[in-house]
């Protein structure tokens, strides 16, 4: 599958997720309860990967941790909170840069309609390669 085959496909389920839970959980719920249904559906999940920082080729391992990683090519960043912030989408920036990865989504579930809390973020450095 491309990233954007796994993308559409976690897109549905978070929306399933969604309609069936609704909004007002904690984020370790609604991680858990995606990570289910991405491996039910057959995919490759794993949760709270750690991200190692690297500066100047020393390996520094200082806390971050990526909610989602499918099939090795798509980080979910997880959210439950009542508005996103800036530091939200750099976060996920940050992690797509740093694991040299093309692609991930910002999740925030804590929103009437889920469609208003989906964010595609790009790492726009491997897209110009």
């Amino acid at each position: 599958m491309t990233v954007n085959e796994i993308s559409y496909e976690v897109i549905g389920l978070a929306l399933e997720l969604h309609k069936n839970i609704g909004p007002g959980l904690l984020e370790s719920s609604y991680e858990n309860a995606l990570a289910f249904d991405l491996r039910e559906a057959g995919l490759d999940v794993r949760q709270q990967v750690p991200m190692p920082f690297i500066y100047k080729e020393v390996k520094m391992d200082i806390g971050y941790r990526i909610d989602l990683l499918v099939e090795n090519k798509l980080i979910i960043e997880v959210k439950s909170v009542e508005s996103l912030a800036p530091v939200h989408y750099a976060q996920l920036l940050t992690y797509l840069k740093l694991s040299n990865l093309q692609l991930g989504l910002l999740i925030n579930f804590n929103c009437k309609l889920l469609k208003t809390g989906i964010h595609r973020i790009a790492n726009n450095l491997l897209l110009q390669l």
